[in-house]
């Protein structure tokens, strides 16, 4: 009886745990734009950084700054077809210090440079005219691939 009720203590642990990683991952997508580090998410679940972030990969496939990361790559992306703002004032619209690592993860993660992608997109659009697409198919085509899987090939988004 001793070890059923230890493994139930471990299972009631794994579900606190997995709120919390939850609530950092909510924090990743609600405050993407803010100044975030794996530091001050660690501090908000009141786990060390290294622990948040094993369990953060255990659970979701990919540290939380890759996770951020792709949430900022993705919202870059929605400003980048939108078309009124520099890649720079995107980069620091999105989060990113760094103009640098903001062109370099973004060109990883969709496989061309932020300017190269604004550009097919302006061409797209204008080849498809008035007819737009509905946001979700769009968004759903050229979402960001994670952990460096982006196709060293164009991309076909017609």
């Amino acid at each position: 009886m001793r070890g059923t009720i230890q493994g139930v203590g471990t299972m009631e642990q794994r579900l606190a745990d997995l709120a919390r990683l939850r609530r950092v991952r909510d924090r990743i997508d609600r405050d993407f734009a803010q100044p975030l580090d794996v530091d001050a998410l660690a501090r908000g679940a009141h786990m060390s950084a290294g622990h948040l972030s094993r369990q953060f990969r255990a659970a979701f496939g990919e540290s939380p700054y890759a996770y951020l990361m792709t949430r900022r790559i993705e919202r870059a992306m929605a400003l980048l077809r939108r078309g009124d703002l520099s890649v720079t004032e995107i980069c620091f619209a999105v989060g990113c210090s760094s103009l640098g690592t903001f062109s370099t993860r973004f060109t990883e993660l969709v496989g061309v440079p932020p300017s190269e992608y604004r550009r097919r997109e302006a061409e797209r659009a204008a080849a498809a005219g008035a007819g737009e697409p509905p946001s979700c198919l769009v968004r759903a085509a050229v979402r960001p691939v994670r952990n460096r899987e982006a196709p060293a090939k164009e991309l076909n988004l017609a």
